[in-house]
């Protein structure tokens, strides 16, 4: 059979792709390599990003080095699509004539074509590849986005907000339970906004209830929510089903009512902060982890000020943070000047991540002597890698947990298990099994 390597850059939404791409594929029609494959292969599928500068060169320089191994005659075919390539179809082609295909991000049905064969729609959801034996996996809940933030290229890559429909999903959902799928992950450009075109309400809450009810998946954990319109069934939602983990990740990118509106982001600052004490009281105990911008044009020191206060009193749990990149098309680009000197963009990144540090660590520290449920992804050593409902996977911290003498460690992966929380650092815990 030929043999086809497809190579995953960018977020948890790319990986999600690549899976439905390789489910189209008939069955027994191709060897599927892994990803860090170095031998021949007779296509080569690499899915790019395009969100920001640091992304878009982290692609190019992912397709040039294949386009080396394509000389080298490692490759039959190298084919590219995603984001990268949905933004600049226009001009990649002749920049890039090495590459003996492109496509974009919002069909794969053209990709699979490309390999000589043809979509297989109908057992799409069911056989979603992907998981490569992890015990969580990534649900994408919509595509593209309605919201227009200044700064965002996504609407202009990935088009308008389309749910996926609840039955689809529900599909999908118990096609990864059967493959062992303890955690599922729910993804979106805006998961807040799930089911407004379809059913003329937003329906993330009443998605998360049936999600529940499928045997097999335990935990339900919430990514990418918009702060504006956030609905509160949601909340309550989170607060009495069990299996929904008390974890919300909440991109807020500013405080400041200057920045805000210049970010076009349709809220203020008191709305922020009233929405977080929101949050926290109808959801006792939850993990917030939330997004940042620095150095968005109209913040100056006072605006950068109000955000470092802001940080240091709403405490989030978890928090990363973006310097501004000027994305062309974007209204940002279009009417805003990128004023602020890219050395003082990093100075204001190094101080809030240094501030996160220590409200991290101590939220960490907080939590020594406690008993928590954790779901085991994987094994280092004689050591169990972990992580409990508020720690999300790729972008949190681990628990590390030691093993009683004799214990077959790959025994415990993709279980949960309790442990006991014996020590900390920033961002990773250790742990002792109960």
């Amino acid at each position: 059979m030929p043999k086809v390597q497809v190579i995953t850059l960018g977020c948890s939404k790319n990986l999600v792709d690549t899976a439905h791409l390789l489910a189209l594929l008939p069955p027994d029609s191709f060897e599927i390599m892994p990803e860090d494959y170095a031998g021949p292969v007779d296509f080569l599928l690499l899915n790019t990003c395009g969100f920001i500068a640091d992304a878009k060169q982290e692609s190019i320089d992912a397709i040039l080095a294949q386009a080396e191994r394509r000389k080298n005659g490692e490759i039959g075919r190298l084919i590219v699509f995603g984001c990268l390539s949905q933004r600049y179809a226009a001009e990649l082609p002749s920049l890039m004539p090495e590459v003996d295909a492109w496509f974009g991000a919002r069909d794969l049905s053209p990709v699979v074509r490309e390999l000589g064969a043809t979509p297989d729609e109908t057992m799409r959801l069911k056989r979603r590849a992907g998981t490569d034996g992890r015990p969580y996996a990534y649900l994408k809940i919509s595509e593209g986005c309605d919201r227009r933030c200044s700064y965002c290229a996504i609407p202009l890559i990935r088009g308008a907000h389309r749910s996926v429909p609840m039955e689809d999903l529900l599909e999908e959902a118990r096609g990864l339970a059967e493959k062992g799928v303890k955690e599922l992950i729910l993804i979106a450009q805006d998961t807040t906004y799930y089911g407004l075109d379809l059913y003329g309400k937003r329906s993330l809450a009443a998605l998360m209830r049936q999600l529940s009810r499928i045997d097999g998946i335990e935990w339900i954990r919430l990514h990418y929510s918009y702060p504006e319109g956030f609905p509160d069934d949601v909340l309550e939602e989170m607060a009495s089903n069990p299996k929904i983990c008390r974890y919300l990740d909440i991109p807020l990118q500013h405080i400041s009512d200057r920045v805000l509106h210049n970010m076009h982001r349709g809220v203020t600052g008191e709305w922020t902060r009233n929405l977080i004490a929101r949050m926290r009281e109808k959801v006792p105990g939850v993990v917030l982890r939330t997004t940042l911008i620095v150095g968005h044009p109209g913040e100056g020191p006072v605006e950068f000020e109000e955000l470092t206060d802001f940080i240091r009193d709403s405490r989030f749990e978890r928090m990363g943070a973006f310097r501004y990149s000027e994305e062309e098309g974007t209204w940002g680009a279009l009417h805003l000047k990128d004023d602020v000197p890219q050395e003082e963009k990093q100075r204001r990144y190094d101080a809030l991540m240094g501030l996160q540090e220590g409200i991290s660590a101590g939220f960490n520290a907080s939590r020594i002597g406690s008993e928590e449920k954790v779901l085991v992804d994987a094994v280092l050593g004689d050591k169990l890698i972990a992580r409990s409902q508020y720690e999300s996977p790729e972008v949190d911290g681990e628990i590390i947990v030691n093993l009683p003498e004799g214990a077959v460690p790959a025994s415990y992966v993709g279980k949960f298990i309790n442990v006991r929380i014996t020590g900390a650092e920033d961002y990773d815990l250790f742990a002792e099994p109960i």
